[in-house]
């Protein structure tokens, strides 16, 4: 069965045009001609019945007269001629709409072409985007476990401090310096409280123990408290150390925060290229918000401590007397 539209008549233009071109008719050629369509025994068929039509045409000729046979002659010419002008004007046409598909198909390549190429620069822009990302990433890893080390040795110098002004604390003539220790603590922890909100809580638990304990231990402190005025200078020396201490780690603390700050600018830059970029910065937003809340609470308990210190600051006078 014929394929792709095949039929007599194509066959036949086909025949027809190798033969005016001197070549042979055979089956592979009139195939070829049809533009590699149409099934081999299909074609030979066609080929087949227009071969014995030939030998027909020409048997009922030879009985015929001169003059008919002239007639008959000269029609079969005439009607060759107009098949092969039709033969001619169809080769015409599918030979322009050949090569208008050919144009058409050439610029759908050069299309495809553009939009692979397109295609590579883009997985290239987001391979390179993924790698910047990634080593962002890990930069800010990096700075949030050094923050971390530091807040560590912070809590360290401040139990230290608060050790130190549980001391000064006991003496009448230190409160004041205790207070103002308060107050730069307070100071310190609002600066930090973008790095350590989740330790300060704890810190602040063992402050409220601390102070729990302080008050059990007053009545102690009251017969040591002679002693204590002779430690005086040696405490507030050691004070003092002590509050350079923390101030060197507030502003190591300080210049980390600034540049974890930068490395989540950058960080935000990226967010265009990743999905996943942009659920992980929307976490850490909650939790900064959730940080915030604790260290807003913080304060409050920090307040509250202040007013307890100052009622015992008043009470240790009139112990003491």
């Amino acid at each position: 069965m014929a394929r792709g539209g095949v039929n007599k008549a194509l066959v036949q233009q086909a025949r027809q045009l190798l033969i005016a071109r001197g070549e042979y008719p055979s089956i592979d050629a009139v195939r070829i001609e049809l533009g590699n369509t149409g099934s081999k025994t299909t074609i030979h068929r066609y080929l087949k019945e227009l071969e014995d039509k030939k030998p027909l045409v020409l048997q009922g000729a030879s009985a015929l007269s001169d003059p008919l046979t002239k007639l008959v002659t000269q029609l079969a010419e005439q009607l060759q001629e107009e098949s092969d002008a039709r033969v001619e004007q169809a080769l015409a046409a599918f030979t322009e709409q050949r090569e208008q598909l050919q144009a058409q198909l050439e610029l759908a390549r050069q299309a495809l072409a553009a939009a692979h190429q397109q295609q590579q620069i883009q997985a290239a822009a987001l391979a390179a985007e993924s790698e910047r990302l990634a080593a962002t990433q890990s930069t800010l890893q990096t700075e949030q476990l050094r923050s971390a080390s530091l807040n560590q040795s912070l809590g360290e110098l401040q139990l230290r401090l608060a050790d130190k002004d549980e001391q000064v604390r006991s003496l009448e003539d230190k409160h004041r310096h205790a207070r103002d220790a308060l107050e730069h603590y307070r100071a310190a922890s609002r600066e930090q409280r973008e790095q350590d909100q989740r330790r300060h809580e704890a810190q602040l638990q063992q402050l409220q123990v601390e102070l729990r304990q302080l008050q059990q231990g007053m009545i102690v402190k009251q017969d040591e408290l002679t002693r204590l005025h002779r430690d005086n200078e040696r405490l507030l020396g050691e004070h003092r150390q002590a509050s350079g201490e923390c101030k060197v780690q507030v502003e190591l603390l300080e210049q980390r925060d600034a540049q974890i700050q930068g490395l989540r600018t950058i960080l935000a830059q990226a967010q265009g290229a990743s999905d996943e970029m942009r659920r992980q910065l929307q976490l850490q937003a909650q939790s900064l918000d959730e940080q915030r809340a604790l260290q807003a609470e913080q304060g409050r308990q920090l307040a509250f401590l202040q007013g307890e210190l100052r009622k015992r600051d008043e009470a240790i006078p009139a112990q003491g007397a």
